[in-house]
C-alpha cells in the first residue's frame, strides 16, 4: 500500500514539474498501456501461436478425411485453424470456380485478420508523437527558463537558472520513457499477426494445391501456373 502511495505521489509530482505536456504523456502512456493488455488478452483468446491444430488438420485433409479435418480446425480459436476449415468446407462445393472460392477465403481471412489489427495504429501514433511532445515540452522550458534569466537581469542565481533546465529536460526523459516501451511492444504485436497471417496463408495454400509428396510427376500446365499463386492475407 506504501509502495501505491509512493508511486501516485511521484507521478503527482512528475506531473507538477513538467506541466501540461507530461500530463498529456502520462495519459497517453495510460492509453498504450491498456491498449496492449487488450491485444494480449484477445491474443491469447485466440491462441495467435497455435500452428499445431491447423497443421494437423491440414495432415487430415491430405489424408483424404476432409469431415475429420473440419471438425478438427473448428474446435481451434485459432484464425489460421478456421480459415483452414472454411476453405475445405468450400473445397467440398462442387461446380463453384476455384477464383470464387479463393476470393471467400481471402475475404474470410482478411476480416479475421482486420480484427487482429484493430488499435495498433494508434501504438504507432503514440511511439511516433510521445518524444516529440517531450522535445516540445523542452523547448517551451528553456525558452521560459531563459525568459527568467533576461528579466534577473544581473541578480542570476544558477540554482534557479539549472532547476528551470532541469524540469525542462524532464519533459523529454518522460517521451522517451512513454516512446520506448510502446515501440517494443508494437513491434511484438505485428510480428504476432504477421506470422499468423502467414500461417494462413500457407495451409490454405495448400488445399488448393497438390501434394508433391505423393506425386510421382510434376504438373506443368498453364491451368495450374495460374491458380498456384499464394493467396494474399500478409
Amino acid at each position: 500500500m506504501n509502495q501505491f502511495l509512493d508511486a501516485i505521489n511521484g507521478a503527482v509530482e512528475i506531473i507538477a514539474l513538467g506541466g501540461p505536456v507530461v500530463a498529456l504523456l502520462l495519459l497517453m502512456s495510460l492509453i498504450a498501456i491498456t491498449i496492449v493488455l487488450a491485444k494480449l488478452f484477445q491474443f491469447r483468446r485466440v491462441r495467435i501461436n497455435d500452428r499445431r491444430t491447423a497443421r494437423n488438420a491440414l495432415k487430415l485433409y491430405r489424408g483424404g478425411n476432409a469431415s475429420a479435418a473440419i471438425t478438427s480446425a473448428r474446435r481451434s480459436p485459432n484464425p489460421a485453424a478456421r480459415t483452414l476449415a472454411r476453405a475445405i468446407e468450400l473445397r467440398q462445393r462442387a461446380g463453384v470456380a476455384e477464383g470464387v472460392l479463393r476470393e471467400d477465403i481471402m475475404q474470410y481471412g482478411g476480416d479475421m485478420l482486420e480484427s487482429l489489427r484493430s488499435h495498433l495504429r494508434p501504438l504507432e501514433v503514440i511511439a511516433a508523437l510521445a518524444p516529440l511532445l517531450g522535445l516540445l515540452g523542452t523547448v517551451l522550458g528553456m525558452i521560459e527558463a531563459f525568459r527568467d534569466l533576461e528579466q534577473a537581469g544581473s541578480q542570476v542565481d544558477p540554482a534557479v537558472l539549472s532547476g528551470g533546465i532541469w524540469q525542462a529536460l524532464l519533459t523529454t526523459a518522460v517521451g522517451l520513457a512513454v516512446a520506448m516501451p510502446v515501440i517494443v511492444a508494437l513491434n511484438w504485436l505485428e510480428r504476432a499477426v504477421d506470422r499468423c497471417a502467414h500461417e494462413m496463408d500457407s495451409v490454405v495454400t495448400r488445399v488448393f494445391t497438390a501434394d508433391l509428396t505423393r506425386t510421382s510427376a510434376p504438373i506443368a500446365s498453364d491451368d495450374d501456373d495460374d491458380h498456384s499463386h499464394n493467396t494474399p492475407f500478409v
